[in-house]
C-alpha cells in the first residue's frame, strides 16, 4: 500500500509533449526497478502542464528517489530542453 507520492509538475510547450512522454518511457522500467520503494509511476497529460506521478512505500523513499543519480544525472537532464521553467515538486503523505 502506498505510503507517499511524489508528484512533479512540469510546464511545457504542446509540441514538447512527445518529447516528455518519451523520456518517461525510457526512465519508468530502471525507476520501478531500481528505487528502493517505488510501487508506480504515471504521467498525466493536460492542456497546461504534465504532472508526473510516482508512489512510494514511504516519505522517506521518496525524499531519497529525489538525492538520486537516476533522478539528478539521467531524468532532470533529458527533461531541461522541454522545460519552461522550474518544476513544481511535492510529496504527500499518505493518511
Amino acid at each position: 500500500m502506498a505510503k507517499a507520492y511524489l508528484e512533479i509538475t512540469l510546464t511545457i510547450d504542446g509540441i514538447d509533449r512527445a518529447g516528455v512522454a518519451g523520456v518517461y518511457n525510457l526512465y519508468k522500467e530502471p525507476f520501478l526497478k531500481t528505487i528502493k520503494g517505488a510501487l508506480s509511476k504515471e504521467l498525466l497529460i493536460h492542456t497546461d502542464d504534465i504532472q508526473v506521478l510516482h508512489r512510494f512505500d514511504s516519505v522517506e523513499n521518496a525524499q531519497e528517489y529525489l538525492m538520486s543519480n537516476l533522478f539528478n544525472h539521467d531524468v532532470v537532464t533529458s527533461l531541461k530542453p522541454y522545460l519552461k521553467g522550474e518544476p513544481n515538486i511535492k510529496i504527500y503523505s499518505v493518511a
